[in-house]
């Protein structure tokens, strides 16, 4: 199809959104006080101009403030994966707000307790601590294991997600070195410094990697679902977990995506053996929520420091994580 006709249908297309939705245009040129006229930045990059503003969601159903009904493929990116506001989260979020009261008071509520036993059915690690989202989860697991390993890198996967972890926006250069993910806005870090990088499927570039003795934990999932989805060879995950023992390297396995395999994510449904596991978004509901589960013997390394400072400046942590809505 050649380009001006492409531009005649794109500006139709235009036309017609915008004649079907204007209040929530009118919203988003309402918008002065959000930067670039949304609360969160990825909100403007609609190919309308402008987002479409929710009025309901129920199930797999939104309403825009127009009126309109969608069925909504996206589910909040996995993070409303059981539907929007299912009948056991709307139950929880009464109880916990309307009834017991209390979001964010710094205190557990005896409901962690039961959560944390669930996460174990379902994913098997024995421990596990709370957060607001798998990043936090990640970025936290990565300090540990650093601390624990003594070692100062991390190895990742070039093209892997998860989520805004400085240390995994990587790919291979035409060394196979590890080189910065274009679009990496104001890195933190250098990531030839912090991390090594190794291809999916390719257990050479894997070992080639560890064998610098350098890496404290290999971080992946156990598929790339990021540039469409990538599923292990047969053997991969196996060659992984084997490697990661053979050079003392923790295996850190996020399931933030793939726990849409079943009910306990590829690490159940394929028997994968993590040293730390990392879960976010749809563990909540819709609720904000992300976790790490750790191994005893990951754990008993941890004791091994005891004047780790877990609670304060040590960045592992937050005001909010593990407050009552989220483990209600």
């Amino acid at each position: 199809m050649d380009r001006a006709t492409l531009e005649r249908l794109l500006v139709e297309e235009r036309s017609m959104h915008a004649s079907r939705t204007p209040k929530s245009q009118a919203a988003f040129n309402a918008a002065h006080h959000l930067f670039g006229g949304v609360p969160m930045t990825w909100m403007n990059k609609w190919a309308g101009g402008y987002p479409l503003y929710l009025s309901t969601a129920r199930g797999n159903r939104v309403v825009d403030i127009d009126g309109h009904e969608y069925v909504d493929f996206a589910l909040g990116d996995t993070g409303a994966m059981a539907g929007h506001s299912p009948a056991p989260t709307v139950a929880a979020v009464h109880e916990r707000i309307a009834v017991a009261g209390g979001i964010t008071a710094m205190m557990p509520s005896e409901d962690a307790e039961w959560v944390a036993a669930e996460l174990t059915r379902r994913f098997g690690m024995p421990l596990w601590s709370f957060s607001l989202t798998a990043t936090d989860a990640n970025r936290w697991a990565l300090r540990l294991a650093r601390m624990i390993t003594g070692r100062p890198k991390v190895m990742a996967f070039a093209y892997c997600y998860h989520g805004s972890v400085d240390e995994t926006f990587v790919i291979a250069d035409d060394d196979l070195g590890t080189a910065p993910r274009q679009g990496n806005v104001g890195p933190a870090v250098d990531v030839r410094s912090t991390t090594r990088v190794a291809e999916f499927n390719d257990l050479a570039s894997v070992e080639r990697g560890l064998a610098h003795g350098d890496v404290a934990v290999l971080i992946m999932e156990p598929a790339l679902t990021n540039i469409g989805i990538v599923l292990p060879q047969p053997g991969f995950l196996e060659g992984v977990r084997a490697l990661c023992t053979k050079y003392g390297t923790l295996l850190l396995i996020d399931e933030t995506h793939t726990i849409s395999a079943g009910p306990g994510g590829c690490t159940e449904a394929w028997s994968l053996e993590p040293d730390i596991f990392v879960i976010g978004k749809s563990i909540g509901g819709g609720i904000a929520c992300g976790a790490y589960g750790i191994s005893r013997e990951v754990a008993e390394a941890v004791a091994r420091y005891p004047d780790a400072d877990l609670m304060d400046v040590g960045g592992v942590g937050g005001t909010l994580a593990g407050n009552v809505l989220s483990t209600a």
